[in-house]
């Protein structure tokens, strides 16, 4: 893959962006590669540089990317005001449960639908996702499509309100926990120690719910980039985003270790 930088808007020209209709909601979705499909669902305030490098990667080692877009400008650097006004708009949006403690944010729903469709479209024995931030919890929700198995939550920040909450309505949780022992899968977490928006106490509650099916990875605070993007130096004040923005690219560093070993659970999961 060619070098980019992240302190440049990506232009996405070698991903297909598709208008997609499910459940009468059209999103912009990006797709490129080959093989089994991830779902990467990109972090606040929207498809970074950063957000697209990591799904090259993922396309790189062999699967079908899809990117939706969800909320920001797709591809730019996030600006400090421009990126706090995204938040703020997505933290009042319908589709985000921004601060219920208990229940599932509508826009799962849609993403559901999205795994099935990817699935349909590539094959294989399913999908794989990975939420980020605002969409860490995710991709566990959408363990409700059968055809999803491999399921990533990285830095998972929702509610932003209860640093305990899940995100997650009981029930559907429940269900989660009886498909995961059902099917002998596994969830893959991953946070930073000294994160503020995801804090220990949310590791523990899904601890709780999911017991051993939940895999968790704390990273050192000193394994964290420090050369940010506006609004990540000015809003974001620790150490976050495990795979994109708080990602050092150097071989032996522990976020490196982080995105290989997240490559690598996708590629157990979705080998035909």
């Amino acid at each position: 893959m060619p070098n980019r930088s992240m302190k440049q808007d990506d232009a996405l020209e070698d991903f297909a962006a598709r208008e997609i209709t499910l459940n009468n909601i059209t999103k912009r979705v990006y797709v490129a590669g080959n093989g089994p499909a991830v779902i990467v669902m990109t972090e606040m305030p929207g498809i970074s540089p950063h957000v697209a490098r990591f799904s090259r990667w993922v396309r790189d080692a062999g699967f079908t990317v899809y990117m939706p877009s969800l909320f920001g400008r797709d591809g730019a650097v996030p600006g400090a005001e421009e990126g706090a006004a995204i938040f703020q708009r997505a933290c009042v949006s319908a589709e985000f449960r921004a601060f219920a403690a208990n229940e599932s944010s509508p826009v799962t729903q849609w993403l559901r639908a999205l795994a099935k469709l990817a699935h349909q479209e590539c094959g294989g024995p399913g999908v794989g996702a990975i939420g980020m931030c605002f969409t860490g919890n995710f991709a566990l929700s959408m363990m409700l499509e059968p055809s999803m198995l491999a399921p990533v939550l990285s830095q998972p920040s929702l509610p932003l309100n209860d640093p305990a909450g899940t995100g997650m309505a009981p029930a559907e949780l429940a269900a989660v926990k009886a498909r995961l022992d059902r099917d002998d899968l596994t969830v893959l977490a991953y946070r930073f120690r000294g994160d503020r928006f995801c804090q220990a106490q949310r590791f523990a509650a899904f601890s709780e719910a999911l017991g051993d099916r939940f895999v968790p990875r704390v990273l050192e605070d000193s394994a964290a980039n420090t050369d940010l993007s506006p609004f990540f130096a000015q809003h974001v004040t620790t150490p976050h985003s495990v795979v994109t923005a708080h990602l050092i690219d150097e071989a032996g560093q522990p976020t490196i270790a982080a995105r290989d070993e997240i490559l690598a659970f996708f590629a157990s999961r979705l080998a035909s």
